[in-house]
């Protein structure tokens, strides 16, 4: 489980365990056609696709089929026969060929707990990934727009009239979901990882080899609660507050710095945050009001929270040759007081 505001594990157990993950693997598919294919291109079903089992749409070989239509199967209902078909057109009719791509591109992505054997997540030896990387995963496919948008639709309609629903129960139940990936085989149980937002901060979630559907959304759902419920928003700069005071000379009053709009930031409850000011103990006149002479830095740990130009409250003029002659009677008078005192 990660906080995607600071990139940090908030909670895990066993997260690097390896083990088979299902249809999660669809993920991992997906990135790999759209790195080598347009949503456009057309696709035609081979014979070796309709011969996968489990969750399909019914293919039929010679059908014709968007990459896009090919992707919707693949990702909302979990159709093992359209992800098949997409990784035969990809790999130039061999499968061994995408394989080897999803494993680069696992490697690439720092998944250093994965290993791909097929396209779909059925059961098989040397296929797995773990509770870690399936957060990544889901990370790394949350930022292709499509991919994206395929992991939050609820229903679709493909080539065929086909309606295709999804197979995650959190769509439209849950406040702030963004997504993700379900999966079930007898070795993976019932696994899924899942993005959900609340005030600027998103979390990602992986359960993986749940007992049954329902523990397994229990258990989702608690964790992206327990999860979003670690970040509060915050006021991270002050717009009026005076960060600083600065003299200007002459006896006149210290001018202070202010930020000049306030920032608020999502920052996690339970650490304390660092005010790092830097500004000037002087300056020279004049200042116009609105003047950049400082920063105000707002930490948590190494990660800036948020940081704002620290500007002149007022501004402050050059005092007259009149003025200046009687500040300097006047310091000269008080020190003539105190070395006759």
């Amino acid at each position: 489980m990660a906080g995607e505001v600071d990139g940090s594990i908030l909670a895990q157990r066993r997260g690097a365990e390896r083990r088979a993950v299902a249809s999660i693997t669809k993920l991992m598919t997906a990135l790999v056609v759209l790195d080598h294919a347009d949503p456009g291109e057309i696709v035609t079903v081979t014979p070796e696709a309709t011969g996968i089992g489990e969750s399909t749409v019914s293919l039929r070989a010679g059908e014709r089929l968007s990459v896009r239509d090919l992707l919707t199967a693949t990702l909302v209902p979990s159709a093992n026969d359209a992800a098949t078909a997409l990784a035969l057109y990809v790999g130039d009719g061999s499968l061994d060929r995408f394989v080897a791509l999803m494993n680069e591109k696992a490697e690439a992505l720092g998944l250093r707990d994965t290993r791909f054997a097929n396209p779909h997540g059925l059961d098989e030896a040397g296929h797995y990934s773990s509770a870690r990387d399936a957060v990544r995963l889901l990370r790394a496919a949350l930022r292709v727009p499509l991919v994206k948008t395929l992991a939050a639709t609820k229903s679709a309609t493909i080539a065929g009239g086909r309606e295709v629903e999804s197979t995650d129960d959190l769509l439209g139940s849950f406040a702030g979901f963004d997504g993700g990936k379900t999966g079930h085989t007898n070795d993976a149980g019932w696994s899924q990882v899942a993005a959900a937002h609340r005030a600027g901060v998103r979390v990602l979630v992986s359960v993986l080899g749940a007992p049954t559907e329902a523990d397994r959304d229990l258990d989702l759902g608690a964790l992206l609660r327990w999860a979003l419920d670690q970040y509060r928003q915050i006021e991270a700069v002050n717009g009026d507050r005076r960060y600083a005071f600065v003299s200007v000379g002459y006896g006149r009053a210290p001018l202070g710095l202010v930020a000049g709009r306030a920032i608020v930031r999502p920052a996690r409850v339970d650490r304390p945050l660092v005010e790092r000011v830097v500004a000037p103990t002087s300056v020279s006149r004049p200042v116009r009001a609105g003047e950049r002479l400082g920063e105000v830095r707002v930490l948590d740990g190494r990660r800036l929270v948020a940081r704002a130009p620290l500007v002149a409250a007022r501004g402050v003029e050059e005092p007259s040759f009149t003025s200046k002659v009687r500040w300097y009677a006047t310091r000269t008078v008080h020190h003539l007081v105190g070395f006759v005192s």
